[in-house]
């Protein structure tokens, strides 16, 4: 159910292992406690076009949007933040804008379907 999208520009394919970053930060969101682990998915999604502030495309960025049901605390959210931008920084610290976003998801709109 919980979704993690990582969104990175195209320069970071040449100064970050994406495959493994991906990887690392999906097991540290397991690793939270916050739900059940199979439930988890974790993808990435790489962009050829971005602007960042005045720099332009010059800026590289990796943006984690981590979205859950709702129902957890602040702190419990505010942790698991945390605990990826932990796994972000030590991998690709040298990336010039690293960003992280928890948000939730309406229980009463989610839908899922498991064939």
């Amino acid at each position: 159910m919980p979704h993690l999208v990582m969104e990175y520009s195209n320069s970071v394919d040449e100064r970050v292992n994406v495959q493994g970053l991906l990887e690392d930060l999906h097991h540290a969101a397991i690793q939270s406690g916050l739900f059940d682990a199979p439930s988890l998915k974790s993808r990435s999604l790489r962009y050829h076009n971005w602007i960042v502030g005045n720099e332009g495309d010059s800026a590289d960025f990796v943006h984690i949007t981590f979205e859950l049901l709702d129902g957890r605390t602040p702190e419990q959210k505010r942790e698991l933040s945390r605990l990826l931008m932990t796994v972000l920084q030590a991998q690709a610290g040298h990336i010039a804008s690293l960003t992280v976003n928890v948000r939730d998801m309406d229980k009463h709109s989610f839908q899922k379907v498991v064939n």
